[in-house]
């Protein structure tokens, strides 16, 4: 089958399209024929190993799993003699940020993990980018315990994790106050923003409004920035470090010495999280945006398009074409 390995850390051009066996499915586990995945900063970060502690999970000299894609959507072809929950020819999407494997044709997945029937009348296209953007969001509006009528900024509101956090909040029932550049400033307002500030014109931090969680989507703000705005007991989250890691430095100590307290909780997904995700689309109440799609023979282009920063929601990769 054909797929994309990867079996240095590097820039976008260590990632190249060659061929490997398919994969056998275990006795739990699935055998899905991939028909669409994406390019995200899962995947990015991976491949890239900027951050070196993610190598504790990745491989600490080389990649452990050479064959990335965090996000999947496809049709089960095979299965375990274990297997109960689906049946061949189910359209599934999921998610694995464990052994990854959907730049390829063909991936394996344990019945039990992260995945799930596709919801009706969804392209694979459209069900491949439900996942990434979204957990991440929803993990860290867990993590600030929003409640119905809080006030949240949520700062770079057009990526995948920052516009499936507009949308998440909206349902939780939050006022929500969002901050992204001026070309997408109705687009976010269609998100559920209730009030849109647009960065290029004003700055955010320019309110007398104060939140009860402020929610760095893009890593480009800092808590002393942020602080003034936040209520007492208010929470900043970034999804990055923050320069020097202070946002690592601020989450062991705040919580013990400051009313205002920096999480940075260790993102984590479950069968019931996919579920729940899967609901929302049902009900019209989430729709991961997409920007670009790239066939599989141009990932290292989509690498590129989506480490310059600019992309608007996900950048979905076609590994096949769809019937």
């Amino acid at each position: 089958m054909k797929a994309i390995i990867h079996t240095r850390y590097g820039p976008p051009a260590v990632a190249r399209l060659t061929e490997i066996a398919i994969p056998v499915p275990g006795d739990d586990e699935l055998l899905i024929k991939v028909y669409a995945t994406t390019v995200n900063r899962t995947d990015c970060g991976f491949r890239s190993a900027e951050y070196f502690i993610s190598r504790f999970w990745s491989g600490l000299i080389r990649p452990k799993y050479k064959t990335l894609g965090c996000e999947f959507a496809g049709e089960v072809e095979a299965m375990g003699k274990n297997v109960s929950k689906f049946k061949k020819g189910d359209q599934v999407f999921g998610y694995n940020d464990k052994k990854f494997g959907g730049h390829a044709e063909f991936l394996t997945v344990s019945e039990n993990d992260t995945v799930a029937l596709i919801p009706p009348r969804l392209s694979f296209t459209e069900a491949a980018p439900i996942t990434e953007g979204a957990h991440y969001a929803l993990g860290n509006i867990r993590a600030a315990n929003v409640k119905q009528g809080d006030v949240v900024l949520v700062y770079g509101a057009t990526g995948a994790i920052g516009s499936a956090a507009v949308q998440l909040l909206k349902h939780f029932g939050a006022k929500i106050i969002a901050v992204c550049n001026t070309q997408n400033v109705s687009l976010v307002k269609s998100l559920g923003a209730d009030i849109v500030i647009d960065y290029e014109t004003r700055d955010f931090t320019d309110t007398n409004q104060k939140f009860h969680f402020i929610f760095d989507a893009v890593g480009k703000s800092s808590f002393k920035q942020c602080k003034p705005l936040l209520n007492k007991g208010g929470i900043y989250i970034s999804t990055e470090l923050g320069k020097h890691g202070a946002n690592v430095f601020h989450a062991l100590f705040t919580p013990l010495f400051s009313d205002k307290k920096v999480l940075f909780p260790i993102p984590t997904f479950k069968k019931e999280d996919i579920e729940f995700l899967k609901v929302l689309v049902e009900q019209g109440e989430y729709a991961p945006l997409i920007d670009r799609t790239y066939k599989l023979e141009e990932i290292v282009e989509a690498y590129k398009y989506v480490e310059t920063g600019k992309k608007i929601g996900n950048v979905v990769i076609t590994v096949r074409e769809e019937s």
